[in-house]
C-alpha cells in the first residue's frame, strides 16, 4: 500500500497504472463512487509488492545491519524509506520507518451503538477483522446505582460470531448527553455499590466479556470516589477486562472541569486498558479547527505514558470530521455537524473542491460553499492517521479505539489490516 495525493491531471487510469494495480482496487479501499478526483485527495493505493511499515525508536547500541536482521528487512529497503538518515550515525530517540513482514500488535475496541440493532451486520462487515473488542455503547447508570435497559442481545450475538469480544459501555449518559450531576450521584458510596452489583449481574445475564466505562464530565469534586469506584469495580469482575475512557490532558490539573476527575496514576492501576479520548480539539460548538492535530496528541500521550504502562494505553481515533458554518472564530454562526471520514470525502468531491492538508496539524480540510454560507470541513484521511498510528508505535501503545464503528472510513480498516497485526481473544 502507497499514500498517493491527487495532483491536478491525475486520473484513476494513471494512477493505476503507475502503482501498477486496478482501478477498482483504488475504488474499493478508499470509498470512491466515480473516477471524479480533485487536487489533494490522499488515496491509499493498493500496490501488491509493498511490505508493511514499523515505526521503531532507535535504541543505545542499534545500526542499520541490526535494524535490518531484527525486522527481516534489508539495509537497501532502511535507506530507501528514511533518505535524511545518517547510515553511520544514528540519532537516539528518532523513529526510523522499517519497511517489514512483521507486523505491529495491536489491540482495538469499536464503539458500536446499540440503538439501532437492525443496522448491525452491515456496519461491522468492513471493520470485524479489525476488532479485538466491540464496546455496546450504551448502558446509562441512574441516580440510585440501577441501569438503563439496552437491547443488545443480537448484537453480542454477532459480534461473537465475528471473533469480537463484546465489552459493556457504562456511562452518565441521560437524555441526549453526558450528565455531570448524574456522575456525582452514581459515585456516592451506595448508588455505587448498587451500580457495580447490577453490572456484575448483567455481565453473567448476558455474556460480557469486560466492561468500558465512559464517563465524562465528572465534576472535578468527584475525583477519588471515580477512582474508588473504578477499583471496586476490577475487584468485582476479576479477570475480565476493565477498560476505562479518560479526557485528555499534558499535565494534572485537578480542578479543570473536563479533565479533573481522572488520575491518571490510579486510573492505569486499575484498569486493564485506558483510552485517552485523544479527539475533539475542534469540537462541534467552537470555531473550525482540527479533529486532533499531531502535536496536541503526541504531548497527550507523552504525558500519559509517564503515568499509565504504554501496555494499557491506547488512543482513540476518530473516524468522523465536522463540518462548521464559517471559516473562522470570526464568521462562525453555530454548532458543527458531525458526518463520517467518507462522506467528508465524498462532500468535497461533490462540490469540487480541492482539499488542503495542515501540515503543522497533519490534518486535511477545505471550504466550500453552501445556499450562499463559506463553510469548513476537517476530516481524518489516510495521512492523518498513518501519523497516529506510527506516533502509536513509536511509544509502544497497546492500540486504538474508534469513535465509532457506522462512521465509514475505509482507509483506515486498509491501513490497520496491511500494516497492524490485531489480536483476537476468542
Amino acid at each position: 500500500m502507497e499514500i498517493h495525493v491527487v495532483r491536478p491531471g491525475d486520473t484513476l487510469w494513471s494512477i493505476a497504472f503507475a502503482y501498477q494495480t486496478t482501478i477498482e482496487a483504488i475504488r474499493e479501499t478508499n470509498g470512491l463512487t466515480s473516477d471524479l478526483l480533485m487536487p489533494g485527495l490522499a488515496l491509499y493505493v493498493p500496490a501488491p509488492a509493498t511490505l508493511p511499515v514499523r515505526y521503531v525508536r532507535i535504541q543505545q547500541g542499534d545500526s542499520l545491519a541490526k535494524l535490518a536482521r531484527k525486522w527481516q528487512s534489508t539495509i537497501p529497503l532502511l535507506l530507501q524509506s528514511n533518505p535524511n538518515i545518517s547510515p553511520t550515525n544514528l540519532s537516539i530517540g528518532n523513529v526510523l520507518a522499517i519497511p517489514s513482514p512483521v507486523r505491529y500488535p495491536i489491540r482495538t475496541i469499536g464503539f458500536i451503538d446499540a440503538f439501532d440493532p437492525a443496522s448491525i451486520p452491515a456496519i461491522l462487515e468492513e471493520p470485524s477483522s479489525s476488532l479485538t473488542y466491540g464496546a455496546v455503547f450504551t448502558y446509562a447508570a441512574l441516580p440510585d446505582g440501577g441501569l438503563s435497559e439496552v437491547e443488545d442481545e443480537e448484537l453480542i450475538e454477532e459480534l461473537v460470531r465475528r471473533d469480537i469480544d463484546p465489552l459493556m459501555v457504562v456511562s452518565n449518559y441521560a437524555e441526549g448527553t453526558f450528565s455531570p450531576e448524574l456522575a456525582e450521584n452514581v459515585l456516592q458510596p451506595e448508588a455505587r455499590n448498587n451500580l457495580i452489583n447490577r453490572i456484575v449481574e448483567t455481565i453473567e445475564e448476558k455474556g460480557y466479556k469486560g466492561v468500558s466505562l465512559d464517563f465524562e464530565f465528572i465534576p472535578p469534586s468527584s475525583r477519588e470516589a471515580f477512582t474508588t469506584f473504578a477499583q471496586e469495580l476490577k475487584a468485582a469482575i476479576g479477570n475480565l477486562l476493565l477498560h476505562i475512557n479518560v479526557f485528555a490532558k499534558s499535565e494534572d490539573m485537578p480542578d479543570n472541569p473536563f479533565s479533573g476527575a481522572f488520575d491518571y496514576l490510579a486510573i492505569g492501576a486499575a484498569a486493564d486498558l485506558v483510552t485517552i479520548l485523544t479527539y475533539d480539539y475542534g469540537y462541534t460548538e467552537g470555531p473550525p479547527d482540527p479533529i486532533a492535530p499531531i502535536g496536541w496528541v503526541e504531548d497527550i500521550v507523552r504525558y500519559a505514558a509517564s503515568l499509565i504502562p504504554e501496555s494499557k494505553l491506547t488512543i482513540a481515533i476518530a473516524l468522523f470530521g465536522y463540518d462548521w458554518p464559517g471559516t473562522s472564530a470570526a464568521d462562525t454562526t453555530g454548532t458543527a455537524t458531525a458526518l463520517s471520514a467518507l462522506a467528508a470525502q465524498q462532500k468535497a468531491l461533490d462540490n469540487y473542491t480541492v482539499i488542503e492538508y495542515d501540515q503543522e496539524a497533519q490534518s486535511p480540510y477545505y471550504t466550500y460553499t453552501s445556499n450562499g454560507q463559506e463553510r469548513t470541513v476537517w476530516f481524518e484521511d489516510v495521512r492523518s492517521i498513518s501519523v497516529k498510528y506510527q506516533l502509536l508505535e513509536a511509544y509502544q501503545l497497546a492500540g486504538a479505539a474508534y469513535w465509532r464503528i457506522g462512521y465509514d472510513f475505509p482507509q483506515n480498516w486498509a491501513y490497520v489490516e496491511k500494516n497492524m497485526a490485531v489480536l483476537k481473544t476468542i
